[in-house]
């Protein structure tokens, strides 16, 4: 539920797809929709609440002081979530702002692109928990606060054989009560694995969050040393409650299960889930995040300057060391096909996934711990699978309903699975149709393959096959009913491998080389690798650049003068201009 560049091949399959259309998702316990786009509840207006109150100052950081300092030119590497909201940030204080990447389109892993039949192929699937506070101030921002689908406010697990277990927060009074109700009822668990559950939960420092968030928040850090499974069998909780309940949220949230991702990735989001009523509430785009969330920021980017470079890739970062040592980036060695160019700035923003840093950062940098750091954290493996079907898979109610093209029917929100080997799915013709509702057509199913290891090597065709036959197991109301276009997605390395004692690896925007900056959801920043720690560490990463100004301009100028006559660099081969 995942900003990279120069991210691993990317492996699709295609076969037929036709005209697009629209339909609107309505409210009700299994949510249906209708053709009246009236109708729809849209996402970011004014009853949605300010997560920022009483909430660890970390997560929700306040408005940066208007900038007085020098105006800088700012070079930015990676056009994903986290570079554009680095874009967006230092654009509103003035700066001039450029971002390179070597794909041929932005958004990094919530990017999409149309392929030649005109179907819509994402990287990923996006979901909007009601705790984006940061990414929501994003939207409000660029004017896509209404690019976003409300869901209900519940939580549905799909079980095997089209069982359906839910956690339903919908109740007249807000956190902590309607946290407690929704655990305490779920159908998903047991009576002995719910009181269980219960008393792990009691004893998290999710309790320390009600009167004290920050307090809450550190007590959380100094959980990551251990995985979730350890803490909270430590604390009563049973193995059940984590096979049928909290590795399919692990995998949603971190796309590795609870023996494996670290205690305090789960209970930070554990602890907005029982602190802010709205934190669990789950949207979607409209339709494809291109169009309804990279679009508009680019666009705001665009209007007030910013410059998209696309299809140039960072060859090599430059750079020089001054008399005391210390290092500085005198340019950046960009390359698009056989044209070259050396890009200079006041400062240089690497805002990369995990492996795309790696690749970007200089090799002798290593001798830096700081640097060094970086290398232990590795990216997950993950396979994202669409299947359009020639009917409503998702239908459990009513098996005629299923079959007719007339009107879109199912299940519309986020599903879990503890059942198959994608952990979370969506109809997305029903919960984004603005792009993948198509007039007589069905569902288009957008399954998530976490771990993505095991289907990394296998062909298209295969993965398929095998994700058709567990969405059946699902569903076998779907019996019958035929893929009738499908493709497939690979990233070899997508969110970083959020595992026990890997947080003090994540570095900080600020690096030791004094006009070089990070951005990105793997750095340091108090949520967890994702759409809104991208956005966060976007900000972070700007305010760091803000408060560098002057230096950064007196540094510009010193290598100006010192170094004017080796700025023009030959090859005998490769001709290269500045910039």
């Amino acid at each position: 539920m995942a900003s990279l560049i120069q991210c691993p091949a990317t492996a699709l399959s295609a076969t037929r797809g036709d005209s697009g259309g629209f339909f609107v998702p309505i409210g009700s316990r299994f949510t249906k929709t209708h053709n009246y786009k009236c109708r729809v509840r849209c996402s970011l207006d004014t009853n949605v609440s300010d997560m920022s109150i009483n909430a660890p100052k970390g997560l929700f950081p306040p408005e940066p002081e208007h900038y007085r300092g020098p105006k800088l030119k700012v070079a930015i590497v990676g056009a994903g979530l986290a570079g554009m909201s680095t874009a967006v940030e230092l654009l509103d204080q003035g700066h001039e702002v450029d971002i390179y990447d070597s794909r041929s389109f932005i958004g990094g892993k919530v990017g999409s692109f149309v392929d030649k039949r005109g179907n819509h192929i994402e990287m990923g699937l996006h979901v909007f928990f009601g705790c984006y506070n940061n990414l929501f101030r994003l939207m409000k921002k660029v004017g896509a606060d209404n690019n976003l689908l409300v869901k209900d406010h519940t939580h549905t697990f799909v079980n095997k054989g089209g069982q359906i277990g839910e956690l339903d927060f919908r109740f007249p009074i807000g956190a902590p009560i309607h946290g407690i109700r929704a655990f305490l009822s779920t159908n998903q668990l047991n009576t002995y694995d719910k009181a269980r559950n219960a008393v792990a939960l009691a004893l998290s420092p999710v309790v320390k969050a009600l009167v004290d968030p920050d307090g809450a928040l550190r007590d959380i850090r100094n959980l990551d040393s251990i995985s979730f499974s350890d803490w909270f069998l430590s604390k009563g909780g049973t193995r059940m409650s984590i096979q049928k309940m909290w590795d399919p949220v692990a995998y949603a949230l971190g796309f590795i299960d609870c023996d494996n991702i670290s205690a305090r990735c789960m209970l930070t989001i554990f602890a907005l889930f029982a602190t802010k009523t709205e934190a669990s509430l789950l949207r979607m785009l409209k339709g494809s995040p291109d169009v309804y969330l990279s679009g508009p920021i680019r666009k705001y980017i665009t209007d007030r300057g910013g410059r998209f470079h696309l299809r140039w890739g960072c060859r090599e970062v430059l750079y020089d060391k001054s008399a005391d040592g210390s290092i500085y980036v005198t340019g950046l060695y960009m390359s698009k096909a056989t044209a070259k160019k050396i890009v200079k700035a006041d400062a240089y923003v690497a805002a990369c996934d995990v492996p795309g840093i790696k690749r970007l950062i200089p090799s002798e940098w290593r001798e830096q711990e700081f640097f060094n750091k970086i290398y232990e954290l590795v990216g997950v493996p993950v396979v994202t699978v669409q299947l359009r079907y020639n009917g409503w898979v998702t239908e459990l109610q009513d098996l005629e309903k299923s079959r007719q093209l007339r009107k879109a029917v199912g299940l519309d929100n986020l599903l879990y699975t503890p059942d198959a080997d994608f952990s979370c799915f969506a109809d997305l013709a029903l919960a984004s149709p603005e792009d993948y509702y198509i007039e007589g057509q069905g569902s288009l199913l957008q399954c998530v393959l976490t771990p993505g290891d095991p289907y990394m090597p296998l062909p298209n065709d295969e993965i398929i096959a095998r994700v058709a036959k567990q969405v059946l197991a699902l569903f076998p109301s779907s019996q019958g009913l035929e893929v009738t276009w499908s493709s497939v997605v690979k990233i070899g390395q997508s969110l970083y491998r959020e595992g026990p004692g890997k947080d003090p690896f994540r570095p900080d925007q600020k690096t030791p080389v004094k006009n070089f900056f990070l951005a990105g959801s793997y750095t340091k920043q108090d949520y967890i690798d994702s759409m809104e720690g991208a956005t966060l560490s976007g900000r972070q990463a700007s305010a760091y650049i803000c408060d560098a100004g002057e230096g950064l301009v007196a540094l510009r100028k010193e290598l100006d003068a010192e170094f004017k006559d080796d700025l023009k660099i030959t090859n005998s081969k490769d001709e290269l201009s500045l910039v």
